[in-house]
C-alpha cells in the first residue's frame, strides 16, 4: 500500500494552509509556489477538500482557503477518504463454490481484516493539528542545526 500523490499533495497543502491561515485565508497559489505543486493540480485536490467541508474558499481578487474547522478536529482518515475515496485495503472476491475459500477467508481475516483495523486506529486518531505540531517541530530543529 502506498499513498498517492493526490493524497500525500493534499496532506502537504493541508499542513501548509494550517500554519499560514491563522492571520486569514491563503491563495492557493502561494500554497502551490511554497509546497511546488502545480497549482492546477493542487485545484483539483481543493475541490474534492471543499467538497468534505474541509476546506473554505473565499471568492473575489483577494480570495483564498481556509479550513472548515479546526486543524484538532480534522483527522487524517477523513481527509483521505476525501481524497481517495476509501483508503483501506479491498477484499478479495472469491467465489463461494471455490476450493480456495478457507484459505482466501484465512488472508482476509488475519491480513486485510487486521491491517485495515489498525489502519482505522491510526489515521482517526491523527489529525490535521498534530500534523502541523510535528512539522513545526521539525522545522525548529532544523533551523537550530549549525553546520560548518
Amino acid at each position: 500500500m502506498k499513498l498517492s500523490k493526490k493524497s500525500r499533495y493534499g496532506l502537504a497543502a493541508l499542513i501548509d494552509l494550517a500554519i499560514n491561515s491563522k492571520t486569514g485565508h491563503v491563495a492557493l497559489g502561494s500554497i502551490a509556489e511554497r509546497n511546488d505543486i502545480s497549482p492546477q493540480y493542487l485545484e483539483q485536490v481543493f475541490a474534492g477538500l471543499r467538497r468534505a467541508g474541509i476546506v473554505k474558499s473565499v471568492k473575489g481578487s483577494q480570495g483564498g482557503y481556509l479550513l472548515g474547522q479546526s486543524a484538532s478536529k480534522i483527522t487524517v482518515a477523513h481527509i483521505l477518504e476525501a481524497l481517495e475515496g476509501s483508503y483501506k485495503l479491498e477484499p478479495q472476491d472469491t467465489p463461494a463454490d471455490s476450493n480456495c475459500r478457507a484459505i482466501s477467508d484465512s488472508i482476509q481475516e488475519m491480513v486485510v481484516d487486521r491491517v485495515n483495523q489498525c489502519l482505522d486506529e491510526i489515521l482517526t486518531e491523527l489529525t490535521l493539528a498534530d500534523l502541523v505540531q510535528h512539522y513545526t517541530e521539525r522545522e525548529n530543529i532544523a533551523q537550530d542545526m549549525y553546520y560548518i
